[in-house]
């Protein structure tokens, strides 16, 4: 905080709020507690943000104690709001659905928060057809749906691939609720028509959707260029980023929605030139667009393309490069080159902390197929200490590692042992397998 004048709270809540939107839970949670140190009071409310910022920042575990250490007063709609979302982000199922009864028993249920929450905890889960029941139920008690509860109600039909109930809950909006239909609708609307592939109509969408929007709205132009990349509108896609230039301005987060719209259609020499763009002027540098390209350039076979961002990004970023390595990975295998892609394994195993990454289904199962095939066991070995210390051995893994074995007509005293140490449940095919590679 500054010294030498007076901090009104009113700025330290503004402050507080770019810094949430921004993700610097960190930073926004030690204000919150200076303010407390000062004796400046907090709002119901902010009782509620500072819980939130404590499961983010410490985890859920450290949001329970704080819960239960706030007076009865405190324990009410923001604070127990506040937990519910937390578990609902984490997929806690038995603890949401628990804290929500309890909230509906204080009457804490009467607006749609806790139940956009449960809502939200659903779709999360992969559970789209609890979304209307649960609906239902907010109707038969007259509890008010607001534009997000909609919203993910649509999103729900759309998921579950029922284009009519997407279109009856959008018409329901327009009968019964206008003031709750606003650009996010038209968005979702669109969405749901570009998933059902019906092009005119999610046309039409998108363009209701920009006539509602206001000007100034970063998140509704980044919705229409991503869109309408969706359907392979890359006239509009080119219109509308300039119209955002105009307007706003451009940030990191807009070329990365510009430069993933025109990877998905292919625009390499589009992609290339906002990419180049950014770089040479941008003051953040954000690995992710770097991530972006290299993907694109490697599915084009651009490999020296590629390396050229990615050694640029190892000197100018501090990381991760975790998704990068993996990409590098993926299209050495594809090309067979089998010791590049295990340099690339190498990169990653010299960097990573502890549970902090772990490589894709669809990275592991290609490694493993191509040992498999080459009869390759001191490769599938060299794999497995790396898994190992990914901390991302499984049954699958071993089965792969046993079938290498058979296929090298090779055995392995030790691998009952092995697969005992690591924790391995066996299973019938394990048992088969070992009858070959470790018999008895």
């Amino acid at each position: 905080m500054r010294e030498g004048r007076v901090v009104k709270k009113y700025e330290l809540e503004k402050c507080i709020k770019e810094l949430r939107k921004y993700k610097r839970y960190q930073h926004a949670l030690e204000i919150m507690e200076w303010m407390e140190k000062r004796g400046i009071n907090l709002s119901l409310v902010d009782y509620g943000v500072r819980l939130d910022l404590i499961a983010k920042v410490q985890g859920i575990t450290a949001a329970e104690e704080y819960f239960d250490s706030l007076s009865p007063s405190i324990q009410n709609l923001s604070t127990y709001g506040a937990l519910l979302n937390c578990y609902c982000v984490e997929k806690k199922t038995d603890k949401a659905l628990s804290l929500f009864e309890k909230m509906d028993q204080l009457n804490f249920t009467s607006k749609s928060l806790a139940f956009n929450n449960i809502m939200s905890l659903y779709m999360r889960l992969g559970q789209p057809e609890k979304v209307p029941l649960l609906v239902q139920k907010m109707k038969s008690r007259k509890v008010p749906l607001c534009t997000f509860s909609y919203n993910i109600l649509m999103t729900s039909y759309s998921c579950l691939d029922d284009i009519e109930g997407v279109e009856r809950v959008f018409e329901e909006i327009k009968q019964e609720n206008a003031k709750e239909c606003d650009w996010t609708t038209y968005s979702n609307l669109a969405a749901a028509y570009v998933k059902a592939g019906h092009k005119e109509k999610a046309e039409l969408a998108l363009k209701k959707l920009e006539e509602e929007m206001e000007p100034r709205n970063r998140e509704a132009y980044h919705y229409l260029i991503s869109l309408h990349a969706r359907i392979s509108n890359l006239g509009e896609v080119y219109r509308i980023w300039d119209s955002l230039k105009r307007f706003l301005g451009i940030t990191n987060s807009s070329y990365l929605v510009m430069l993933q719209s025109l990877s998905k259609n292919n625009d390499i020499d589009g992609l290339k030139k906002y990419y180049e763009e950014w770089e040479s002027s941008c003051s953040t540098y954000d690995m992710r667009l770097a991530n972006n390209v290299i993907g694109a350039y490697l599915r084009h076979d651009m490999l020296n393309d590629a390396e050229k961002v990615f050694h640029c990004a190892l000197k100018r970023s501090q990381g991760p490069f975790f998704v990068a390595w993996e990409m590098f990975m993926l299209f050495y295998l594809s090309k067979r080159q089998i010791d590049l892609a295990q340099k690339c394994m190498e990169g990653i195993a010299s960097r990573i902390k502890e549970n902090k990454w772990r490589p894709k289904f669809e990275t592991i199962n290609d490694f493993l197929k191509y040992f498999v095939e080459e009869k390759d066991v001191s490769g599938a070995e060299e794999f497995y200490k790396f898994l190992k210390k990914v901390n991302c051995l499984s049954s699958d893994v071993y089965s792969s590692l046993l079938h290498t074995y058979i296929a090298a007509n090779r055995t392995a005293d030790d691998m009952r042992l092995r697969i005992k140490e690591d924790g391995i449940e066996m299973s019938r095919e394990l048992e088969e397998l070992l009858k070959s590679v470790c018999p008895e």
